[in-house]
């Protein structure tokens, strides 16, 4: 008995040495040709002695869904590629759950998206990267697993007008054959059949080198119930969402084997663009399936067949994993409508990256993202900073040889959109997420580059401003009336702005001065070359349409309004309204930032009036839409969840509410709560050291204020407009300045 135990110990210290051997893991893939969209299962069987403290890092092309002994560990891991336009991300797991002693198996699902897009750049080769690190070795990824293509699931064809999306979205519509499914959830399934797996040298597949993953994993609900049914028109069974959002539908059924059942949303169709879909074909019997592939909308859409006994139908959501914290409220019902459909706006276009949309092309638009990343510092906890993060190391990493970056990216466009990149790198983009994070590494890590293009790669006329750049778009706006080369004037001053503070920060103290004094000079230059003072508004000189309210509204954000022109701009931004919902942001800062706070709030009621009474739950495109499934809510196109829409809710947060940094991650933040026309505002705003809680509400002739300042952190309250003086428990101030705490303060 003793010689067979110690026999035992020995076969089992074998498989375990053959399984946790020192070496290296290798990118493998299947025998069988991958075509894009397609899919490859991979499974490994292996012997621990110990499965505590055991951790992970793996990597797929392009995503991929982990069982461990059978239990799914990991829902749709991995990021669309893309970190530099050679290397590729790695998933990093400090715990691997459902590990045990003994004999353990793991089986990875990879879908390959394949084709670029406009957010994927495509590697040569569909796989799998698997480095498994123990107290007693590493199970790594070779040609001892077990690969093979997944003909349960294919790619269906795209029911789209030719090239609307091919180029934009990356990944396919999935199709799933019950039939010839594999059942994962068991750990003891039969891959007899399938072939030992082939290992591809890092060059052949172009992974490049690995990146840790910079943002978390997705949170995902548990399945949850719509929130009711019906039968459209066509036939398909209306399931309705309790809002856009990111979500996995599921059926349960009873069926006879081979029915064609189909599932999207009602964000399937967007003009001639189409989103995704998924086609499942029964088998015989009572069956559950849910979707791996994440699609958005208000409805699900199930087209099922007569004879298909369905049992249940549910989905479950999924999305950033970040919490909602920062809140806005106030008796304006249409400010806190639009705040709310901004915050829904904003959390649907998070993922991978961030996104214009997340339907027609999930794409990482940079003027989209300065809007993004600016609410999402009065909106969630600081791990949505991480997107904003790799937005910015993405952007910089894809730098060409000339200098010039470009939009968007990773993918295959890249573009240079002269306005959207001067937005991003400059006061509200880099500097911008440094005053919500006070992340000084990135910005220092990033500094080189944003020195090369604003400082080599534009250049400037005899005149003293910046020669304009057509790029490779030279777009400035949505919408007409826009003029391209005032509005780049002013874009480069507002970059400058940033830059020169980004280059103090970073000690580049001689860069600052250049910025600082190519500032100055555009200052003195600006009004002769662009104030028309017969038309009285500013224009470049060959512009010769309409006036543009983006470019009067610009000159006062880029600081080359003189005080005393105030009263012309507040008059012309009364009467002009050419601006996207995108430049609208713009326009409604710029009226803040001369004191009109009672046009901005009116501006943003006649602008936004229509969006906010719809509805959805999220913020469209442009300023008319058409409605999903072609539906016509107004004339128009576009998406009707779109990013650079949610702008008011930075307005209503930082100049209606009224609370901003004053230095970095809120240590110090100024609180001027300026209600225009409302009469109560309760705010909160998430920060490191804690919330900040302010109330403001009209009393008669004062205002009374009650603030929570976190601990660590300094309030500076400032008179808002209309007031005279600050009482603060008899302390009489124009200005206070007040550590943790919570306080009463009234303005008279």
């Amino acid at each position: 008995m003793k010689r067979f135990l110690v026999l035992s110990i020995l076969c089992v210290c074998a498989v375990v040495m053959s399984s946790c051997g020192g070496r290296n893991a290798q990118i493998i893939t299947t025998q069988e040709t991958i075509a894009d969209g397609e899919w490859q299962c991979f499974r490994k069987e292996f012997v621990l002695l110990s499965a505590e403290g055991a951790s992970l890092k793996i990597a797929a092309d392009t995503k991929y869904w982990l069982w461990v002994n059978g239990e799914l560990v990991v829902r749709e891991g991995g990021l669309k590629r893309g970190p530099t336009p050679s290397d590729s991300y790695c998933d990093v797991f400090e715990q691997v759950p459902n590990l045990k002693f003994g004999k353990n198996s793991v089986a990875v699902l990879v879908q390959y998206y394949g084709k670029n897009s406009f957010s994927h750049s495509a590697s040569a080769m569909p796989g799998l990267w698997f480095e498994l690190d123990t107290r007693f070795g590493k199970v790594v990824s070779d040609k001892s697993w077990k690969a093979v293509r997944y003909d349960a699931m294919w790619a269906p064809a795209d029911e789209n007008t030719p090239g609307a999306r091919q180029y934009r979205l990356a990944g396919a519509n999935v199709g799933y054959d019950a039939r010839k499914a594999v059942d994962f959830a068991s750990a003891e399934f039969d891959d007899e059949a399938w072939s030992d797996a082939v290992e591809v040298s890092r060059e052949v597949s172009e992974w490049g080198e690995f990146v840790a993953r910079p943002i978390p994993q997705w949170r995902w609900s548990e399945l949850r119930e719509y929130e009711g049914r019906a039968v459209g028109e066509d036939g398909a069974i209306e399931c309705a969402l309790p809002y856009n959002a990111h979500v996995t539908p599921y059926l349960h059924i009873r069926a006879k084997g081979g029915e064609r059942i189909v599932m999207c949303t009602d964000d399937y169709w967007i003009g001639k663009a189409r989103s995704f879909y998924t086609e499942y074909i029964a088998c015989e019997g009572e069956q559950e399936f849910e979707t791996p592939i994440w699609t958005n909308g208000h409805k699900v859409l199930y087209y099922i067949p007569e004879g298909v006994e369905i049992i249940d139908l549910k989905y479950r959501e999924s999305g950033f994993d970040s919490d909602f914290v920062g809140s806005f409220d106030s008796d304006s019902e249409f400010c806190n409508k639009l705040w709310e459909k901004a915050k829904r706006t904003l959390y649907v276009t998070m993922r991978d990256n961030y996104m214009d949309c997340p339907d027609r092309e999930r794409a990482q638009w940079w003027g989209d993202a300065v809007v993004e990343l600016g609410e999402v510092g009065y909106l969630f906890d600081s791990r949505a900073h991480a997107l904003t993060r790799k937005a910015i190391l993405e952007l910089m990493n894809w730098q060409r040889a000339d200098g010039v970056i470009s939009s968007p990216v990773p993918g295959l466009y890249g573009l240079e959109l002269p306005c959207q990149m001067l937005a991003s790198v400059g006061y509200y983009g880099f500097y911008t997420y440094y005053m919500l994070t006070g992340d000084k590494q990135t910005i220092a890590e990033v500094y080189p580059r944003v020195r090369r293009y604003l400082l080599e790669v534009w250049e400037f006329d005899n005149s003293g401003m910046i020669t304009p750049r057509k790029g490779g778009w030279y777009w400035g706006d949505w919408g007409t009336n826009i003029d391209k080369p005032a509005l780049q004037q002013c874009w480069f001053a507002v970059a400058l702005r940033g830059f020169a503070k980004m280059a103090r920060l970073t000690g580049h103290l001689r860069d600052a001065m250049i910025a600082e004094n190519t500032l100055d000079k555009m200052l003195h230059d600006f009004d002769k070359y662009l104030w028309d003072e017969k038309l009285q508004h500013y224009k470049s000189r060959e512009y010769n349409d309409s006036p543009d309210d983006r470019v009067q509204a610009m000159a006062v954000l880029a600081g080359m309004v003189p005080e005393e022109r105030f009263p012309i701009i507040r008059k012309f931004l009364a009467t002009h309204y050419n601006a996207s919902p995108y430049m609208e942001k713009y326009v409604l800062e710029a009226l803040c930032r001369m004191g009109y706070y009672e046009d901005a709030v009116a501006r943003l009621e006649k602008r936004f009036g229509e969006m906010v009474a719809a509805e959805y739950s999220t913020l469209w495109e442009g300023w008319e839409y058409s409605g999903a499934r072609g539906a016509k809510y107004k004339s128009g196109n576009g998406t009707y969840n779109h990013a650079w829409s949610g702008g008011g809710l930075t307005i209503l947060s930082e100049f209606i509410a009224g609370i901003s940094p004053m230095k970095p991650a809120f240590e110090q933040f100024r609180v001027c709560p300026n209600l225009a026309t409302l009469n109560r505002v309760r705010s909160v705003v998430p920060t490191p050291f804690g919330n900040i809680e302010m109330s403001a509400i009209r009393n008669g002739e004062s205002l009374e204020i009650e603030l929570a300042v976190p601990q660590k952190t300094t309030a500076v309250v400032e008179l808002p407009q209309g007031y005279s003086t600050l009482d603060c428990g008899g302390k009489m101030a124009e200005s206070l300045c007040l550590e943790a705490g919570n306080y009463k303060i009234i303005a008279r």
